[in-house]
């Protein structure tokens, strides 16, 4: 580093340097800044985003996970020599095209994709910023920390550091074995992705002062698959003392189902071994990467879920939650208003009240009127609402309020609940153009058509990131309107306050009470007309968690 100075100094380039194992800011004559950071392991450079936020991107938090380390927990990143230079996001994790939503600037997959990616707005590694982790969504199968929706630079705007993270997904973050439980040190197997999201936190525990980062005031967040990432991290005690406050959207592990035992996870292991030809865990190392992603999705091969591990987790999450052992912070959390549609009930069934009923005794048999007495429907309307709340529910609603539910009373930290309600617009007339061909269309009229063919009723899954991360100019498929920037500054505006003091409330927004035990829930609902409501919907979820589905 010193000799690269050195060498800068004689040319007669280097006129201002901030030299510490912070932010180094070196202006140069005739060239532009040069932006570098001293981490543990060596120097990166990034660079200067027109905003004048700096951004370090394919930062390498841990060891490729590659050869002898896949299915293995991350190991340890190597030191470099001289500057890295850190201005192109890393490869994503290895995942198949599932999610049409999904917009990548990273170049390609990899097994090799452990790196993350870092917003300041700090000008010296002195000062002591709130800090963003997100956590990408996808199913844990799919999703990147490059996606514009995650992009950090407008919380780096507000303050904050922010940062997104790679892990790994699919068969090589999950899958369990007998064989990897027998070689790991802590005599478990499976959660490699969530492991590497701690690992992730360390690194930023340990290197985010020196990008002007408070690594006392971390807020992880995330979304769908991230949200259950955020309840994992708060409930392990590799990561539970890490963090100082978490955000969650739309998920966590405190679901109706049972979480997967690691015994059940490692006859799963040895099932989808067995179904590519490999008995042996040498067998299954053995095999390219891309044989392995490309037989995870041929019909029948099952998903590999989160495990009780006895490691990651010591017990079942919920459980973890119940005893109060989790990580003692402040949470924000909330859900959609249709975070699936009345069909996951109805199926291709008219909304009839007759066939929401047939439906409903179909999932839940002899107890299905004990549903139908808290989610009740005599209209077509009414029928449309009631399924598209349950169907919602059953997939994320119901996880989510558990989540919040136990941690207010277990956490002795503050709760805050949302309800996001906020539509997207229709489709731009180019967008609603694309997609009517592709459907082999011809389009009279691109307006029309850009109406038919995003029509919404509620905010569907995954539609509030843009706003609450400040990102919808980054998506070009939408019509956005002033109303859309409004509810966006509203909830990014809460989020940042969030992160910066573990209270949503200031700038002049709706005041947004905590959580009080023994009272019923304030939930503020976000939309064009933010506004705070009582809960009404408890005893729904009670009725959920008592009353099994087929």
């Amino acid at each position: 580093m010193m000799h690269y100075l050195n060498k800068l100094w004689c040319a007669g380039l280097l006129t201002v340097t901030l030299l510490s194992t912070g932010l180094a800011q070196t202006k140069t004559t005739g060239k532009a800044a040069l932006n570098q950071v001293k981490t543990a392991n060596g120097v990166l450079e990034g660079t200067t985003e027109k905003s004048g936020i700096l951004a370090f991107k394919g930062i390498p938090f841990a060891a490729p996970p590659v050869g002898e380390f896949r299915w293995r927990e991350p190991q340890p990143v190597k030191n470099w020599s001289g500057v890295r230079p850190s201005k192109q996001f890393g490869p994503r994790a290895m995942q198949l095209p599932i999610f049409g939503d999904m917009n990548f600037r990273s170049n390609g997959v990899s097994e090799d994709c452990l790196y993350l990616n870092v917003w300041t707005p700090a000008k010296t590694g002195k000062e002591r910023l709130p800090v963003l982790v997100y956590f990408y969504g996808g199913g844990f199968v799919a999703g990147d920390g490059s996606e514009p929706r995650y992009d950090g630079e407008s919380m780096a705007q507000r303050g904050i550091v922010a940062i997104t993270v790679n892990y790994r997904l699919g068969v090589f973050g999950f899958m369990a074995h007998p064989e990897l439980t027998k070689e790991s040190p802590n005599k478990a197997s499976g959660n490699y992705g969530l492991l590497d999201q701690s690992a992730a936190l360390q690194w930023v525990k340990k290197n985010i002062a020196a990008f002007g980062g408070d690594p006392n005031k971390i807020t992880i967040a995330g979304e769908s698959a991230g949200s259950y990432s955020v309840s994992a991290q708060m409930a392990s005690p590799l990561s539970k003392n890490l963090i100082a406050g978490a955000i969650g959207e739309s998920g966590s592990l405190l679901s109706l189902r049972p979480p997967t035992t690691l015994a059940e996870a490692e006859k799963t292991g040895e099932t989808f071994g067995s179904s590519v030809g490999a008995t042996s865990l040498a067998a299954l190392r053995a095999m390219p990467a891309q044989q392995l992603l490309e037989a995870t999705g041929k019909p029948g091969v099952p998903r590999f879920p989160v495990v009780v591990d006895g490691y990651f987790f010591p017990k079942s999450p919920t459980q973890i939650f119940m005893a109060g052992e989790q990580a003692k912070v402040p949470l924000l959390a909330g859900w959609n208003s249709e975070e699936s549609g009345y069909r996951g009930i109805l199926g291709q069934e008219a909304p009839t009240p007759e066939n929401y009923a047939k439906g409903v005794q179909k999932l839940y048999g002899d107890q299905a009127n004990e549903i139908l007495k808290v989610y009740p429907a005599t209209t077509e309307e009414e029928v449309i609402q009631a399924a598209t709340a349950l169907a919602s529910d059953r997939f994320i609603g119901y996880g989510t309020w558990k989540w919040i539910d136990v941690h207010a009373q277990t956490g002795n930290k503050p709760v805050y609940r949302y309800f996001y309600l906020r539509p997207r617009p229709e489709m731009t007339p180019e967008m609603g153009n694309a997609v009517a061909g592709l459907a082999g269309g011809v389009i009279k009229n691109p307006d029309a058509a850009a109406k038919k063919a995003a029509p919404a009723r509620g905010a569907s899954h995954s539609a509030e990131i843009e706003y609450a991360m400040g990102n919808l100019a980054t998506n070009k498929v939408y019509a956005w309107q002033p109303e859309d920037y409004k509810v966006s500054e509203t909830l990014q505006s809460y989020f940042a306050d969030f992160i910066k003091t573990g209270n949503p409330n200031g700038n002049g927004l709706p005041k947004w009470p905590a959580l009080t035990s023994g009272k019923p829930a304030p939930v503020m609902y976000i939309d064009v007309n933010t506004r705070l409501e009582t809960d009404k919907t408890r005893e729904r979820y009670l009725i959920l968690e008592k009353v099994p589905a087929k």
